[in-house]
């Protein structure tokens, strides 16, 4: 019986040493991840410090512990700010995902948009900034006053990285992110047309590929990431023709209407520059006559409510 009882303590002893290297969740401050999540997306300590209630040093204290318990630095001194690790970035998704499940499960957790002083942030590119941007924000200012909107029209190599950790939450464009983790909703398909000044010489020939292509071409620069002309110009000899590269497509349609050029563009900015300017909208003799608008964002914000009414508003306003 000793002997047993012996035993039972030794092996006791033996599942401490083993379970000694791994943190179990009943020993982990559970607010502490809290101040992860607002100290990533603030990257600012003295900013986190106001939005969390807490006194700078109780949330620098904070981040010493989390450095403690990931057995990382976690985050590093830049410029005024700081500035999060690999092992930070691995962390986020996850993190921000299991605090938004306990989060919506709270009693009173829902999200009520007549009250929300929420901001969101929203890239919606060029040109579908000038169709959409401000039927937007007038759909959000009538239903939800006091939620803020913040646009910008830019696609650029790091759009997935601000999706991933949600320094974006929404994308409006013509692509598609093709990684398991987005999501890609198919709003509506634009026509494309082909632009030129109502007094172009040769309006009544462009009728084929051919000729379409023996004119002066005007484009959204090529050099420009996700650039809206850059499937038209996919070989050496198309993009011979191009005359004018312009950073939007409005610039581009402006350019067209005072000259000779041609430009590809969808038939509602057409139409909409056309009432102002000698401008019109020609059938295009190509197999591209369509793009499709997507609303993308990243699966580690689905779960949010805030994020499930947005995105519902997005689709409604945004579907055509």
């Amino acid at each position: 019986m000793t002997m047993d009882c012996k035993s039972l303590e030794v092996n006791v002893n033996n599942q401490r040493v083993n379970e000694a290297g791994k943190p179990q969740l009943r020993s982990v401050d559970l607010n502490l991840l809290t101040v992860f999540d607002v100290v990533m997306q603030e990257q600012n300590i003295t900013r986190a410090a106001h939005i969390l209630g807490m006194s700078q040093p109780a949330v620098s204290n904070a981040v010493a512990r989390l450095k403690i318990m990931f057995n990382d630095e976690l985050f590093i001194r830049y410029g005024r700010g700081i500035q999060p690790t690999a092992r930070s970035y691995q962390l986020f998704g996850a993190i921000r995902q299991a605090l938004q499940l306990v989060q919506n499960e709270l009693p009173g957790s829902g999200f009520d948009p007549l009250c929300s002083e929420r901001v969101f942030n929203l890239s919606v590119c060029s040109p579908l900034d000038n169709l959409l941007t401000s039927a937007i924000y007038n759909r959000v200012a009538k239903i939800a006053p006091k939620v803020n909107l913040v646009f910008n029209s830019d696609l650029n190599h790091s759009t997935e990285h601000q999706l991933r950790y949600q320094e974006l939450e929404f994308v409006i464009s013509y692509e598609e992110f093709r990684r398991p983790e987005f999501f890609c909703v198919p709003l509506f398909n634009d026509e494309i047309v082909l632009a030129a000044s109502r007094q172009h010489p040769r309006l009544k020939t462009f009728i084929t590929e051919n000729a379409i292509f023996r004119e002066q071409h005007a484009v959204v620069s090529l050099d420009r990431h996700a650039s809206f002309s850059q499937p038209w110009y996919d070989s050496v000899d198309k993009r011979s023709c191009i005359a004018y590269q312009g950073m939007a497509l409005s610039s581009v349609l402006n350019v067209v209407s005072q000259t000779h050029l041609v430009a590809i563009a969808p038939l509602w900015l057409v139409n909409m520059f056309s009432e102002g300017q000698d401008l019109q909208a020609l059938p295009l003799p190509l197999n591209l006559k369509r793009r499709t608008c997507y609303l993308s964002w990243h699966e580690a914000a689905g779960r949010d409510k805030g994020h499930q009414w947005m995105e519902e508003l997005l689709v409604s306003v945004c579907s055509r």
